[in-house]
């Protein structure tokens, strides 16, 4: 056989693997490994593969960073911060049409720029906000929506873990990824207020309006938040001018969580190591997931396949624009039925070299790709946060939740398509602070 052919192969058995319910990672590296078996000849070579890759991702001191960011928005939740983000958004904002949900979309946008994970931020938000607007009687189908969605925003709104890994995997800079997202963040969310409102529009009764705060009640909301919004900018702030690196901005953010929950008195019991326990699983998880996909990658390279179908896709003659969009439209399928992060991770391969050999900017794709993945964590079948809501609130029927998210979901494609045919918007921050 070709090294074509087994990469052919190789990426068959890859999916049939999968198909089995093998994880990701594990089907990864037995199958990357066995392809290199099948083009090298070498067991030894093959044995060997597994200690490189493995020291490769636990010295990988980029990689690390996720680690840090997983324990800072672990101890920012039981530190109460994201509740103090949404009890500010609230007090300002919460008195207009869709006051309370615009609030949460705002509190899930801060609590991402501090915890880095999708999941986390739904999980966490729901805890909150939910309470709040059932009080309101906003109806379910409103709040489901507007948690399910603004979760999405912990994926995008900077540091966010999925661009970390993105950028590891294809050896770009961390903050160049950081300063990308912040204008693609800040137009979802107000596309996302756009939405409630529209919504709103539709369905008056779905909502209560709050009473106005007072500027008394304001200003002691405010200045009690004033540790989630110091942690904030002191972090990226800190990262965005060169003052630290993207782990010392990590650490720091750590070491800032912690005190807070130690001063609050958040720490007592097993709230400490039940923290240290979670991150652990997770970042567990995310080890395993990157080496299967190194070896996997390393197996494909090996096989030529990726410039094959670079070279492959070129002969046809079809505009570059043409093809992201069949891409997007793939990883939106993608993402409908198997898990985002994992999809992203399991395409790169194949994606990256065709992306970029089209000649574009692989910061401003990275973007894309995020965005992508949160489209496909609001998208039925699957929709990742859709089930981390239902997880907590299980008396909300799936088909309630999915018919709230389609006002976000529709905002979420349209920020794409913005972000697509308007590049300047994700790349204009890095390119000036370059």
């Amino acid at each position: 056989m070709t090294p074509i052919e087994v990469g052919i192969t190789g990426l068959g058995a890859l999916v049939l693997v999968i198909c089995l319910h093998v994880p990701v990672g594990i089907a990864m590296a037995v199958v990357g490994a066995g392809g290199f078996l099948v083009l090298t000849g070498s067991w030894s070579g093959m044995f060997s593969l597994f200690g490189t890759e493995t020291v490769s991702m636990l010295t990988n001191q980029e990689f690390s960073v996720v680690m840090t960011f997983l324990l800072m928005g672990g101890f920012a939740g039981i530190a109460g911060l994201s509740g103090d983000i949404y009890k500010l958004a609230n007090v300002w904002i919460g008195h207009y049409r869709g006051g309370l949900a615009m609030a949460t979309i705002a509190g899930c946008g801060g609590f991402g720029a501090i915890s880095g994970s999708s999941i986390a931020t739904t999980a966490t938000m729901t805890r909150i906000a939910m309470p709040e607007m059932e009080k309101r009687n906003y109806l379910l189908s409103l709040c489901s929506g507007t948690l399910a969605a603004g979760g999405t925003l912990g994926s995008l709104i900077p540091p966010s873990i999925i661009m970390v890994i993105y950028a590891v995997q294809v050896e770009q800079f961390v903050i160049d990824m950081f300063l990308a997202a912040v204008m693609p963040g800040l137009l979802s969310i107000f596309l996302f207020f756009i939405a409630i409102r529209v919504y709103l529009m539709m369905n008056p009764s779905a909502a209560e309006i709050s009473p106005r705060a007072e500027w008394a009640e304001r200003l002691k909301v405010t200045r009690k938040s004033w540790g989630a919004s110091a942690i904030i900018i002191v972090v990226m702030g800190g990262i965005y001018s060169g003052i630290f690196t993207v782990n010392e901005g990590a650490a720091v953010g750590l070491v800032m969580t912690l005190a807070f929950a130690y001063m609050r008195g958040a720490l007592k019991g097993q709230a400490f190591w039940a923290t240290i326990y979670e991150s652990a699983g997770s970042i567990a998880l995310l080890y395993l997931i990157m080496l299967g996909a190194n070896i996997f990658t390393y197996f494909m390279t090996l096989s030529h396949m990726p410039q094959e179908i670079v070279e492959w896709v070129k002969s046809f003659d079809i505009p570059p624009m043409a093809i992201i969009l069949m891409l997007v439209a793939m990883y939106v399928v993608l993402g409908a039925v198997f898990d985002a992060l994992a999809g992203m991770v399991l395409t790169l391969p194949f994606v990256f070299p065709l992306v970029t050999g089209l000649g574009f900017d692989p910061i401003w794709w990275g973007i894309i790709n995020v965005m992508v993945i949160e489209i496909g964590m609001i998208t039925p079948p699957v929709g990742i946060n859709v089930f981390v809501l239902k997880s907590l609130r299980p008396e909300i029927p799936l088909s309630t939740i999915y018919k709230g998210v389609l006002p976000f979901l529709i905002a979420n494609i349209v920020a794409l398509f913005l972000v697509l045919f308007f590049p300047e918007i994700a790349l204009w921050l890095p390119n000036a602070l370059r």
